[in-house]
């Protein structure tokens, strides 16, 4: 099951309806806030895409409170269940949010022109293997260690803390990027 929530309708539900732009932290937080209650609504796992394409300006303290608390609640043993996404993100957006994902270690899956794409702090084995299994998934640690050159142990401990980080998921065959559809067999 997948959601879509855009922010900028949320930030008119939430702050005000004149203004399109994430610019101060308390209002961050309050959209941040209805993001995580329109989630904890919905209840079941499900993968959540969280749009920007209507938001014109994002600053520090709203990619912070929005983007980088949105995914450490994701991140949490106890924390929302499911999967995160983001589009609409446009290069204004883009400075805010790779810092912010890199002073909290963290990355993103991002929608951009029709293809996912991985923002943020990932080392060189990890954005490999992400790209292998978004261009060939549903792919086991077996078919990724062959393809990679690597034991299938270690690919599949590293395919796990791709999981863990919510980069990738779980399906019947293997791993898939969230938001992707799997090949039809």
């Amino acid at each position: 099951m997948s959601h879509l929530i855009d922010v900028s309708s949320v930030l008119r539900g939430t702050v005000c309806d004149l203004y399109s732009n994430l610019v101060t932290r308390p209002t961050g937080a309050a959209v941040r806030t209805a993001i995580e209650r329109q989630v904890v609504d919905i209840g079941a796992p499900v993968v959540t895409t969280i749009d920007f394409s209507q938001v014109n300006l994002l600053d520090f303290s709203c990619a912070d409170e929005i983007v980088a608390k949105l995914l450490l609640r994701y991140a949490e043993t106890d924390g929302l269940a499911g999967f995160l996404l983001f589009r609409g993100i446009h290069g204004e957006h883009l400075d805010p949010i790779e810092t912010v994902l890199e002073r909290h270690e963290l990355a993103l899956v991002a929608w951009h022109e029709g293809l996912a794409e991985l923002y943020g702090c990932v080392s060189e084995a990890e954005r490999w293997l992400w790209e292998l299994v978004r261009d060939g998934g549903p792919i086991g640690a077996g078919d990724a260690s062959a393809a990679l050159g690597t034991t299938a142990d270690d690919t599949e401990a590293l395919l796990e803390q791709l999981f863990r980080r919510r980069l990738i998921m779980h399906h019947d065959t293997g791993y898939v990027v969230p938001g992707t559809l799997p090949k039809a067999s």
